[in-house]
């Protein structure tokens, strides 16, 4: 009787592949996965007890960095929790404004993992031609916000400021013409039928990802899975239609769901998550303009939301309520909440504890790459080394929300 053996190596902390500082222990018997076991903590930035440590409007600069590619949407689940506590609701225009630039970060944050994800499979073009558009969704947020990556923009009651008329219509910075949203989302659908030319009949790319990191539908829901892995395997499950927020019951938009739950199908839906966001943000972009210029994008209680700068000119009060909130903060009244929302990698949750301070007692957050990543072992088992990477990047790990 023949006999084997194993061996186990370690791929990470330093490999590329693993989309941050992520250390995989591998077993293998040849070049077959045995088993694998993710290894984390190597970036741990004690995020939660940090935003224990910040007033409720401080925190949003430490949500910005949770999920780096997603900055946006974690402002929006803290601000979601902390309204929910003080009662807080912004008007149509700040939700409209909100929803819009969720979806804009979702798209941004796909280009990133698509354009890796096939680099991780050998191929550069659509890397090349994904982070095309990314910029120009950076450039956006940059006329929006005067930041473009970790803008706080979203903020308890609303938004910093409304965007500008240079947002939508597009501006010159520096010499360099940055488009607007309305020439972004009109020529966005083409882009993405360039990505599908390149990768979806691809013999190469069809051989590297169908049938490989297979789960049921069963085994995604018995792992947790939440977003596009859970989706791909056919579960019908998306925050924002199971629980609307921010008036996202409003719009007109599908589910895309795959058949296979493999590393393919994943593909497939976050290409048509891409689509049906660029279909979220016309909506959103008609909604706004229905309202006009100079709809507020903010709520008007003056006990949680800064009054406007103009104001401070010639009210008295409202320089007063100024000082307060940014000097002593806000103070929900005393409770808890969980609020949770669909982010790019899935269900982001929020737990917050109040005791009627200006700052939580509890901060708990449920990031969903970390919830994700433990379905690795479960997805490479009995495949080829190379097809682990393929898996891994599938999962659209990103390792600052898994060791926040």
């Amino acid at each position: 009787m023949r006999q084997t053996e194993t061996i186990t190596v370690n791929m990470g902390p330093q490999h590329p592949s693993t989309h941050g500082v992520l250390r995989l222990v591998v077993e293998l018997e040849g070049e077959t996965v045995k088993r694998v076991e993710p290894v984390i903590g190597y970036l741990h930035t004690g995020m939660e007890k940090e935003l224990e440590n910040q007033r409720y409007i401080q925190a949003v600069t430490v949500t910005d960095r949770m999920d780096y590619l997603s900055p946006l949407g974690n402002n929006l689940v803290w601000c979601l929790a902390v309204e929910r506590l003080c009662g807080l609701e912004p008007p149509p225009k700040g939700q409209y404004l909100r929803v819009l630039l969720a979806e804009l970060q979702r798209i941004s944050s796909h280009l990133v993992w698509l354009g890796s994800h096939v680099m991780d499979l050998g191929a550069t073009s659509v890397f090349l031609y994904c982070l095309r558009e990314r910029e120009a969704v950076l450039d956006l947020f940059e006329i929006a916000s005067g930041v473009r990556l970790m803008t706080s923009f979203i903020r308890p009651g609303g938004l910093r400021q409304d965007v500008p008329p240079e947002f939508y219509d597009g501006t010159m910075v520096n010499g360099r013409g940055m488009l607007g949203l309305r020439r972004f989302i009109a020529d966005f659908p083409s882009r993405i039928d360039d990505y599908e030319a390149l990768l979806t009949g691809n013999p190469i790319f069809c051989q590297r990802t169908q049938g490989v990191g297979r789960l049921s539908a069963q085994q995604a829901v018995d792992l947790c899975l939440t977003g596009a892995n859970l989706r791909a395997s056919g579960v019908d499950y998306d925050v924002r239609k199971a629980f609307p927020y921010s008036r996202y019951d409003e719009f007109d938009f599908a589910v895309p769901l795959g058949a296979n739950g493999d590393v393919f199908d994943r593909y497939t839906c976050r290409i048509a998550e891409l689509r049906q966001s660029a279909r979220i943000v016309t909506q959103a972009l008609a909604r706004i303009d229905a309202l006009g210029p100079d709809a507020p994008v903010n709520s008007d209680d003056r006990d949680y939301v800064p009054p406007p700068k103009p104001e401070l000119a010639w009210s008295m009060e409202s320089l007063i309520r100024h000082f307060k909130i940014w000097t002593e903060g806000i103070k929900p009244p005393a409770g808890e909440v969980y609020v949770q929302i669909e982010s790019p990698r899935g269900e982001l949750g929020v737990y917050l504890v109040s005791a009627g301070g200006n700052k939580p007692v509890r901060a708990h957050i449920r990031p969903p790459a970390f919830v994700n990543l433990q379905a690795v072992g479960a997805m490479a088992k009995g495949h080829m080394i190379a097809d682990l990477v393929a898996c891994l990047g599938s999962l659209d790990p990103v390792l600052g929300e898994i060791d926040r």
